[in-house]
């Protein structure tokens, strides 16, 4: 598993930053900003930032300023504020490329059962974030980690980001957290994707930002390892 700076114990840590790498300077003020929240109060830091985002719900929707140029400010980022990195990926091909750059390759709720993607994460010897399926319970998420430790790779991470609630809204079932412990993992509540109302007629996912506190405080309650936190300028 990746050494985080700042971890005294029984804190939680925090997995913070930009939906997608918009730009280098843009990510290096972000990153900068919560180095500095997250060192005064002793809380271990990696920062985020998709370099690709493979998901949106139109074509003409923004996704990205190119692969490798976004996997560079991802590692300057590393480099600069001494922080680990995650990035989300898509398809088993692009495994190897980002592990080159990033500390923490994270599978998309999405894509969270494709066994191939699972197993070219695992074997490039990173940590693997796996976020939850939004359709799928907390005990089915064992068998998702399973592949990647039967490809010969213990360092799993589990996320909850909410579960399909109707057709244009999540719901957080906190029970949760406690089950997905129980596989010996960290697990780590994804706040503003569980926050999220997606399906919406105009294509653009809408959203929840005013109760991000509160679901938050709610996850750190229920003695969640990390907190995910997707945070702009």
């Amino acid at each position: 598993m990746i050494e985080l700076k700042n971890n005294p114990a029984g804190n939680f840590f925090l997995l913070a930053g930009p939906c997608v790498i918009e730009g280098e300077e843009k990510a290096m003020r972000i990153a900068e900003r919560i180095v500095t929240i997250t060192e005064k109060l002793q809380i271990p830091y990696v920062f985020k930032g998709s370099y690709r985002k493979a998901n949106r719900s139109r074509l003409d929707s923004f996704m990205g300023i190119g692969d490798e140029k976004a996997l560079k400010i991802l590692q300057k980022v590393h480099d600069t504020f001494g922080v680990p990195t995650v990035t989300d990926i898509h398809a088993a091909e692009e495994a190897t490329m980002a592990a080159e750059y990033v500390d923490i390759l994270q599978i998309p709720a999405f894509l969270c059962r494709q066994t191939d993607l699972l197993v070219a994460a695992a074997k490039t010897g990173k940590t693997i974030n796996i976020k939850k399926g939004q359709f799928l319970s907390p005990l089915a998420m064992r068998f998702a980690a399973d592949k990647v430790v039967e490809a010969g790779n213990r360092n799993v991470m589990l996320t909850e980001r909410g579960t399909t609630f109707g057709y244009q809204d999540l719901v957080i079932d906190y029970r949760g957290i406690p089950e997905m412990q129980t596989f010996g993992f960290p697990v780590i509540l994804d706040v503003t994707h569980s926050l999220q109302q997606p399906n919406q007629t105009s294509g653009v996912t809408g959203g929840m930002p005013q109760l991000i506190e509160t679901v938050a405080k709610a996850g750190v309650a229920v003695g969640v390892d990390g907190l995910f936190i997707e945070t702009h300028e």
